[in-house]
């Protein structure tokens, strides 16, 4: 009697397990949402049996497919949302605010150095000692000022000695034009043979050569002596290196360094992306690493990119009164390259479609629109946009449970 109740004790427990089992599902992959799932009494009774009526008489083994529609895990909020609104036959409610188009200043902002316009080396055309260096490093100088004194040694008696030459020469050439006259007066009396007057002609156009080579000598001995005083060609800065007094130059020799810093130059260069909107006379703004500021326009555009950044080089030419702008300093420069309509929008309309492209739903007629955007600028007011039309209504509440082509009831946001 104890073995008999122990038996039927071990059969309703393998029952109750059985029943439990049955409730599951046995999961095949690879057969698709529909087909890979099968409860585990199918497996042992396919057509049906006590057991599967056993479970189906416990409700608890209930096995639904996902429905096509709203359960489906593929769709987006969107969609879900406008096949509800299908079935309940009601339209969402959307909130709009119109944005118009407004002129952008279209800018790009340079990172790059200033720089001189100008360095020069004045540099020593003769030889000759050092007699005397008339500035020091640091010192201001304007174009003409004296840099250097070379000593003279001949020079000056080589120029007083073609001085002299000249003298002589324009003797010659009056005696010779006084003979030239009185043999062609004697000639006009019939005093002196017609043939005479060719050889005082030809002293006549000797004297005249010999005055010509002396001037022409006298104007080189005045170079010469000239070249020994060194004069500034630009105005500017004198920096090293300088020359040393009792130092002996030969023509190349420096004498001084100059440094022009006005007008200075802002040196950059320019994305690819922007090089077709560049032009000379663009306004800029420099802005230098220590706050310093000056306005200026872009002189010089390269056509040919960088071969490391490509992107191209460009100068913007700015006036640097009192020299106040260094050379040399990092520095930005912004870039006026013209206007273009934007929009101004929140950065909470943004959106994306279902391809994943960013844009901005409006609607027109009730119905959504979606417009692809792109973003020229951030703002603490919002961002500027391109690619709306030039006066649109923007969805700025409940854009994101509609898509275009959806008919939508239509309420006004507090517009600001």
């Amino acid at each position: 009697m104890r073995a008999l109740t122990s038996y039927g004790t071990a059969l309703i427990l393998i029952l109750l397990i059985a029943v439990w089992m049955g409730t599951g599902l046995f999961v095949r992959g690879g057969q698709g949402p529909d087909e890979s799932e099968r409860r585990l009494v199918e497996l042992f009774e396919p057509d049906g049996g006590p057991l599967t009526a056993l479970v189906d008489s416990t409700g608890i083994a209930v096995h639904e497919h996902h429905k096509e529609g709203t359960e489906d895990p593929a769709l987006s909020i969107a969609e879900r949302s406008v096949i509800l609104a299908q079935e309940a036959g009601e339209a969402r409610s959307v909130r709009v605010q119109t944005f118009t188009a407004e002129p952008l200043e279209l800018d790009v902002t340079l990172r790059g150095h200033t720089e001189a316009a100008t360095i020069l080396n004045v540099v020593a055309e003769t030889s000759g000692l050092i007699q005397s260096v008339q500035v020091e490093e640091g010192q201001s100088v304007e174009k003409g000022d004296l840099l250097c004194v070379l000593d003279p040694g001949t020079r000056e008696a080589s120029v007083a000695q073609a001085r002299a030459a000249i003298a002589q020469a324009e003797a010659n050439l009056a005696q010779a034009q006084t003979d030239f006259n009185t043999n062609e007066s004697l000639r006009q009396r019939g005093l002196a043979s017609v043939n005479s007057a060719e050889g005082f002609e030809a002293g006549l156009k000797a004297a005249q050569a010999g005055l010509e080579t002396a001037t022409a000598a006298l104007q080189v001995a005045e170079n010469e002596l000239s070249k020994t005083r060194i004069h500034a060609e630009i105005s500017g800065i004198v920096q090293e290196p300088i020359a040393e007094a009792g130092s002996l130059a030969n023509p190349g020799t420096p004498c001084a360094t100059i440094i022009q810093l006005d007008p200075m130059k802002f040196v950059g260069e320019i994305p690819q992306s922007r090089i077709d909107y560049a032009r000379l006379g663009l306004d800029a703004s420099i802005t230098t690493i220590n706050g310093q500021e000056a306005e200026g326009e872009v002189t010089f555009v390269s056509v040919s990119a960088n071969p490391s950044t490509r992107t191209f080089p460009v100068q913007i030419e700015f006036s640097n009164a009192n020299n106040a702008i260094r050379d040399g300093l990092t520095a930005e420069a912004r870039v006026v390259l013209g206007t273009i309509p934007a929009h101004l929008i929140p950065q909470s309309v943004l959106t994306l479609d279902t391809e994943g492209v960013l844009g901005v739903r409006t609607v027109k007629d009730n119905i959504v629109e979606f417009h692809p955007i792109t973003i020229l600028r951030d703002t603490r007011e919002g961002v500027w946009v391109t690619g709306l039309p030039p006066s649109t209504d923007v969805i700025v509440l409940g854009q994101e449970y509609v898509e275009a082509g959806q008919t939508v009831d239509v309420g006004r946001a507090e517009q600001e």
